[in-house]
Protein backbone atom coordinates (compact mmCIF):
# COMPACT_ATOMS: atom_id res chain seq x y z
CA UNK A 1 0.00 0.00 0.00
CA UNK A 2 1.52 3.19 -1.22
CA UNK A 3 1.93 6.08 1.50
CA UNK A 4 1.14 9.56 1.35
CA UNK A 5 1.72 12.74 3.15
CA UNK A 6 -0.50 14.03 6.10
CA UNK A 7 -0.07 18.11 6.94
CA UNK A 8 -1.58 18.03 10.64
CA UNK A 9 -2.79 21.35 12.04
CA UNK A 10 0.52 21.93 13.29
CA UNK A 11 1.72 21.95 10.08
CA UNK A 12 4.04 18.31 10.30
CA UNK A 13 3.93 15.88 8.05
CA UNK A 14 3.26 12.44 8.86
CA UNK A 15 3.15 9.40 6.55
CA UNK A 16 0.05 7.40 6.29
CA UNK A 17 -1.38 4.49 4.09
CA UNK A 18 -3.58 5.48 1.28
CA UNK A 19 -6.90 3.82 2.60
CA UNK A 20 -7.61 7.31 3.07
CA UNK A 21 -6.76 8.99 -0.31
CA UNK A 22 -9.41 6.50 -1.59
CA UNK A 23 -12.69 8.23 0.01
CA UNK A 24 -10.87 11.55 -1.60
CA UNK A 25 -10.99 10.08 -5.34
CA UNK A 26 -14.46 8.90 -4.44
CA UNK A 27 -16.14 12.71 -3.09
CA UNK A 28 -13.84 14.27 -6.05
CA UNK A 29 -15.64 11.72 -8.71
CA UNK A 30 -19.23 13.32 -7.47
CA UNK A 31 -20.72 15.51 -9.81
CA UNK A 32 -21.92 18.88 -8.99
CA UNK A 33 -23.89 20.81 -11.16
CA UNK A 34 -23.21 23.00 -14.66
CA UNK A 35 -24.97 26.09 -12.96
CA UNK A 36 -23.76 29.19 -14.01
CA UNK A 37 -22.11 31.29 -11.31
CA UNK A 38 -23.97 33.03 -8.67
CA UNK A 39 -22.18 35.93 -6.56
CA UNK A 40 -22.75 36.31 -2.78
CA UNK A 41 -21.06 39.22 -1.24
CA UNK A 42 -20.85 38.51 2.24
CA UNK A 43 -18.92 41.01 4.09
CA UNK A 44 -15.34 41.52 2.68
CA UNK A 45 -15.57 37.81 0.98
CA UNK A 46 -17.01 37.56 -2.65
CA UNK A 47 -18.27 34.02 -2.82
CA UNK A 48 -18.83 32.80 -6.06
CA UNK A 49 -20.31 29.12 -6.77
CA UNK A 50 -21.04 27.07 -9.91
CA UNK A 51 -19.43 27.75 -13.13
CA UNK A 52 -17.54 30.45 -14.42
CA UNK A 53 -19.22 30.64 -17.80
CA UNK A 54 -18.77 34.34 -18.09
CA UNK A 55 -22.57 35.62 -17.38
CA UNK A 56 -21.84 36.71 -13.81
CA UNK A 57 -18.61 38.39 -14.56
CA UNK A 58 -19.99 42.01 -15.07
CA UNK A 59 -21.48 41.80 -12.05
CA UNK A 60 -18.15 40.08 -10.19
CA UNK A 61 -16.03 43.50 -11.55
CA UNK A 62 -18.82 45.59 -10.16
CA UNK A 63 -18.47 44.03 -6.78
CA UNK A 64 -14.24 44.53 -7.18
CA UNK A 65 -14.74 47.61 -8.25
CA UNK A 66 -16.92 48.41 -4.90
CA UNK A 67 -13.69 48.29 -3.13
CA UNK A 68 -15.00 46.28 -0.56
CA UNK A 69 -13.94 42.75 -1.87
CA UNK A 70 -10.91 41.44 -0.14
CA UNK A 71 -11.24 37.53 -0.87
CA UNK A 72 -13.02 35.62 -3.56
CA UNK A 73 -14.06 32.48 -2.46
CA UNK A 74 -14.90 29.89 -4.62
CA UNK A 75 -17.71 27.32 -4.22
CA UNK A 76 -17.61 23.70 -6.44
CA UNK A 77 -16.78 25.11 -9.81
CA UNK A 78 -16.33 23.21 -12.37
CA UNK A 79 -15.81 23.49 -16.49
CA UNK A 80 -15.51 26.79 -17.98
CA UNK A 81 -13.28 28.37 -20.91
CA UNK A 82 -9.77 29.69 -20.66
CA UNK A 83 -10.80 32.97 -21.72
CA UNK A 84 -12.99 33.19 -19.08
CA UNK A 85 -10.31 32.32 -16.83
CA UNK A 86 -8.32 34.49 -17.94
CA UNK A 87 -10.69 37.84 -17.26
CA UNK A 88 -11.37 36.68 -13.89
CA UNK A 89 -7.61 36.03 -13.08
CA UNK A 90 -6.94 39.58 -14.81
CA UNK A 91 -9.75 41.35 -12.16
CA UNK A 92 -8.34 39.37 -9.12
CA UNK A 93 -4.85 40.24 -9.82
CA UNK A 94 -5.43 43.91 -10.60
CA UNK A 95 -7.79 43.68 -7.29
CA UNK A 96 -4.90 42.53 -4.85
CA UNK A 97 -6.96 40.17 -3.79
CA UNK A 98 -7.08 36.81 -1.50
CA UNK A 99 -8.94 33.72 -2.89
CA UNK A 100 -9.79 30.42 -1.49
CA UNK A 101 -11.62 27.28 -3.07
CA UNK A 102 -13.76 25.52 -1.08
CA UNK A 103 -15.07 22.32 -2.23
CA UNK A 104 -14.10 21.22 -5.99
CA UNK A 105 -12.30 24.06 -8.00
CA UNK A 106 -12.09 23.16 -11.47
CA UNK A 107 -10.86 24.46 -15.13
CA UNK A 108 -11.22 28.33 -15.26
CA UNK A 109 -11.95 28.47 -11.51
CA UNK A 110 -8.75 26.68 -10.78
CA UNK A 111 -6.39 29.49 -12.65
CA UNK A 112 -9.01 32.34 -10.90
CA UNK A 113 -7.88 30.48 -7.71
CA UNK A 114 -3.91 31.00 -8.66
CA UNK A 115 -4.52 34.41 -9.49
CA UNK A 116 -4.77 35.64 -5.63
CA UNK A 117 -2.26 36.95 -3.91
CA UNK A 118 -2.66 34.41 -1.55
CA UNK A 119 -4.65 31.25 -2.71
CA UNK A 120 -5.85 28.80 0.27
CA UNK A 121 -8.27 26.03 0.61
CA UNK A 122 -11.30 26.50 3.27
CA UNK A 123 -10.82 24.74 6.35
CA UNK A 124 -13.39 22.51 7.63
CA UNK A 125 -14.39 18.88 6.89
CA UNK A 126 -15.14 19.33 3.01
CA UNK A 127 -12.77 17.50 0.48
CA UNK A 128 -10.85 20.11 -1.32
CA UNK A 129 -9.88 19.50 -4.69
CA UNK A 130 -8.33 21.84 -7.40
CA UNK A 131 -7.71 20.49 -10.77
CA UNK A 132 -5.70 22.64 -13.19
CA UNK A 133 -5.79 22.03 -16.76
CA UNK A 134 -2.45 21.38 -19.15
CA UNK A 135 -1.55 20.77 -22.03
CA UNK A 136 0.72 17.83 -21.45
CA UNK A 137 1.89 15.69 -19.32
CA UNK A 138 4.00 18.17 -16.81
CA UNK A 139 7.69 17.23 -15.66
CA UNK A 140 8.82 17.31 -12.53
CA UNK A 141 10.55 20.60 -13.08
CA UNK A 142 7.86 22.39 -14.88
CA UNK A 143 5.70 21.05 -11.76
CA UNK A 144 8.42 23.23 -9.28
CA UNK A 145 7.89 26.66 -11.22
CA UNK A 146 4.56 26.11 -13.61
CA UNK A 147 2.40 27.91 -11.08
CA UNK A 148 4.32 29.69 -8.63
CA UNK A 149 3.49 33.71 -9.01
CA UNK A 150 3.65 35.40 -12.93
CA UNK A 151 4.18 31.55 -14.01
CA UNK A 152 0.94 30.70 -13.14
CA UNK A 153 -0.67 33.95 -15.16
CA UNK A 154 1.43 33.03 -18.36
CA UNK A 155 0.75 28.84 -18.25
CA UNK A 156 -3.25 30.16 -19.26
CA UNK A 157 -1.81 32.41 -21.41
CA UNK A 158 -0.79 28.90 -23.58
CA UNK A 159 -4.36 28.83 -23.70
CA UNK A 160 -5.32 31.65 -24.76
CA UNK A 161 -5.05 33.94 -28.15
CA UNK A 162 -5.74 36.85 -29.17
CA UNK A 163 -9.14 37.51 -31.02
CA UNK A 164 -8.78 36.85 -35.07
CA UNK A 165 -8.20 39.75 -36.69
CA UNK A 166 -10.05 40.24 -40.18
CA UNK A 167 -7.70 38.92 -43.00
CA UNK A 168 -6.52 42.47 -44.90
CA UNK A 169 -5.09 43.57 -48.63
CA UNK A 170 -0.96 43.63 -48.28
CA UNK A 171 -0.19 47.10 -47.86
CA UNK A 172 2.38 46.95 -50.59
CA UNK A 173 1.11 44.27 -53.01
CA UNK A 174 1.01 45.73 -56.71
CA UNK A 175 -2.20 47.38 -57.99
CA UNK A 176 -3.03 46.20 -61.55
CA UNK A 177 -4.57 48.58 -63.81
CA UNK A 178 -5.57 48.45 -67.45
CA UNK A 179 -2.71 51.07 -67.78
CA UNK A 180 -0.10 48.82 -65.98
CA UNK A 181 -0.96 46.28 -68.64
CA UNK A 182 -0.15 48.53 -71.76
CA UNK A 183 2.12 47.08 -73.84
CA UNK A 184 2.52 43.46 -71.98
CA UNK A 185 -0.13 41.32 -74.24
CA UNK A 186 -2.39 40.99 -71.49
CA UNK A 187 -5.76 42.58 -70.80
CA UNK A 188 -8.00 42.45 -67.51
CA UNK A 189 -11.02 39.95 -67.51
CA UNK A 190 -14.34 40.29 -65.49
CA UNK A 191 -14.46 38.09 -62.95
CA UNK A 192 -17.74 37.16 -61.16
CA UNK A 193 -17.93 38.56 -57.67
CA UNK A 194 -18.15 35.22 -56.04
CA UNK A 195 -15.12 33.78 -57.46
CA UNK A 196 -13.13 36.82 -57.26
CA UNK A 197 -14.03 36.87 -53.24
CA UNK A 198 -12.71 33.18 -52.83
CA UNK A 199 -9.70 34.14 -54.57
CA UNK A 200 -8.68 36.63 -52.58
CA UNK A 201 -9.74 35.04 -49.70
CA UNK A 202 -7.27 31.55 -50.52
CA UNK A 203 -4.45 34.85 -51.46
CA UNK A 204 -4.28 35.99 -47.88
CA UNK A 205 -5.08 32.95 -45.96
CA UNK A 206 -1.94 30.29 -46.08
CA UNK A 207 -3.66 26.62 -46.37
CA UNK A 208 -3.43 24.94 -43.17
CA UNK A 209 -1.91 21.77 -42.32
CA UNK A 210 -1.18 19.59 -38.90
CA UNK A 211 2.34 21.14 -38.84
CA UNK A 212 1.17 24.80 -39.50
CA UNK A 213 -1.71 24.49 -37.25
CA UNK A 214 0.14 22.84 -34.28
CA UNK A 215 0.61 25.70 -31.13
CA UNK A 216 -0.23 28.29 -33.27
CA UNK A 217 -4.03 28.90 -34.42
CA UNK A 218 -6.75 29.99 -32.31
CA UNK A 219 -8.69 27.18 -32.67
CA UNK A 220 -5.43 24.69 -31.65
CA UNK A 221 -4.77 26.70 -28.62
CA UNK A 222 -8.95 25.96 -27.60
CA UNK A 223 -8.33 22.52 -28.41
CA UNK A 224 -5.56 22.22 -25.44
CA UNK A 225 -8.27 23.56 -22.99
CA UNK A 226 -10.05 20.49 -21.61
CA UNK A 227 -11.73 20.56 -18.19
CA UNK A 228 -10.46 17.62 -17.22
CA UNK A 229 -7.34 16.91 -18.12
CA UNK A 230 -4.54 18.48 -15.41
CA UNK A 231 -2.73 18.23 -12.11
CA UNK A 232 -5.53 17.36 -9.40
CA UNK A 233 -4.79 18.82 -5.91
CA UNK A 234 -6.49 17.26 -3.10
CA UNK A 235 -6.92 18.09 0.36
CA UNK A 236 -8.78 15.64 2.75
CA UNK A 237 -9.92 16.26 6.42
CA UNK A 238 -8.92 12.97 8.51
CA UNK A 239 -8.03 12.19 12.28
CA UNK A 240 -4.45 13.04 11.86
CA UNK A 241 -4.76 16.07 9.96
CA UNK A 242 -5.28 16.89 6.24
CA UNK A 243 -3.79 14.54 3.69
CA UNK A 244 -2.50 16.13 0.32
CA UNK A 245 -2.02 14.54 -2.92
CA UNK A 246 -1.63 15.64 -6.38
CA UNK A 247 -2.55 13.18 -9.38
CA UNK A 248 -2.06 13.29 -13.00
CA UNK A 249 -5.39 13.24 -15.03
CA UNK A 250 -5.51 12.61 -18.99
CA UNK A 251 -8.96 13.71 -19.30
CA UNK A 252 -9.90 10.12 -20.40
CA UNK A 253 -11.13 9.56 -16.37
CA UNK A 254 -14.79 11.39 -16.27
CA UNK A 255 -15.62 11.78 -13.14
CA UNK A 256 -13.71 8.65 -11.64
CA UNK A 257 -10.49 10.43 -10.44
CA UNK A 258 -9.24 7.00 -9.02
CA UNK A 259 -7.90 6.52 -12.52
CA UNK A 260 -5.56 9.42 -12.15
CA UNK A 261 -1.91 8.87 -11.55
CA UNK A 262 -0.86 9.53 -8.10
CA UNK A 263 2.49 12.38 -8.37
CA UNK A 264 5.07 11.94 -5.95
CA UNK A 265 6.94 14.72 -4.55
CA UNK A 266 4.20 16.91 -5.27
CA UNK A 267 3.47 19.15 -1.88
CA UNK A 268 1.02 21.84 -3.06
CA UNK A 269 2.81 24.59 -1.03
CA UNK A 270 6.20 23.53 -1.91
CA UNK A 271 5.23 23.80 -5.45
CA UNK A 272 3.26 27.45 -5.25
CA UNK A 273 -0.31 26.13 -6.06
CA UNK A 274 -1.32 26.82 -2.02
CA UNK A 275 0.16 29.83 -0.10
CA UNK A 276 1.02 29.11 3.88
Amino acid sequence: MKRCCVRSATDEVKPVHCREVIWTLLLVGCTFGSNAAELDLKGNRLFVEGTLDGSALPLFKEHLASGKVRTVVFENSIGGSAEVAAEYARAIRAGGLDTEAHGQCHAACAYAFLAGKEHRFGRGFQVNALLIPVGNRPTAGDLQTRWRGEDAHRTLADFTVPAATAAQPQANAPQLSPASLAGTGAELTAVPADVAASSAAASVVPALTPASTAGSSPSAARERWHPDHGVLFTSTPTLFGRVYNAFYCDGTQGRDASRCELLSDADPYKLGVLTP
